[in-house]
């Protein structure tokens, strides 16, 4: 286990957990509504020279896949442009889907990730703060390939 600091040893962390995968290769991001979407983005926006085939899958509903592109002058966003999620090569799994008020249940996501992958196994991530799959029995669940933890500190002065 390494530990790392700041945005960049988070946004660095991730890149590392998927270095294995191909360029363009399709990723799959899945996470709460609102509160994992930005996080998605700064994620795309990390791995923006694969040439990555991305998507984002809201609360773990296939049917709500969405295209993430880049966007002149703004950086990597979801847009409202319907993708298909099918036969990914990567699937990330977002924290926020373990939290009561904004996730669902993880047999939800065990659900979607057979249901895309079909007679793929595409490379499981999951990217959480504050442990939350840990805290939420997640990791248990789920068979991560990998599983990257970050911790968020606030000072207000």
């Amino acid at each position: 286990m390494e530990k790392r600091s700041g945005i960049v040893g988070f946004t660095g962390t991730f890149r590392e957990c998927i270095s294995d995968i191909k360029e363009g290769s399709k990723v799959v991001f899945t996470g709460s509504v609102a509160v994992c979407t930005p996080f998605i983005e700064l994620l795309a926006y990390t791995v923006r020279d694969k040439g990555f085939d991305m998507l984002y899958v809201p609360r773990a509903d296939a049917n709500e896949a969405r295209k993430i592109k880049e966007i002149a002058n703004i950086g990597y966003s979801v847009v409202d442009e319907k993708g298909d999620p099918k036969k990914p090569d990567a699937i990330v799994v977002l924290g926020g889907l373990a939290m009561p008020k904004f996730g669902c249940a993880p047999e939800d996501v065990i659900q979607m990730i057979e249901t895309l992958s079909g007679e793929k196994k595409p490379k499981i991530v999951g990217v959480s703060f504050m442990n939350i799959f840990e805290r939420a029995g997640w990791d248990k669940k789920l068979n991560f390939d990998t599983l990257m933890d970050t911790t968020m500190e606030v000072v207000v002065k």
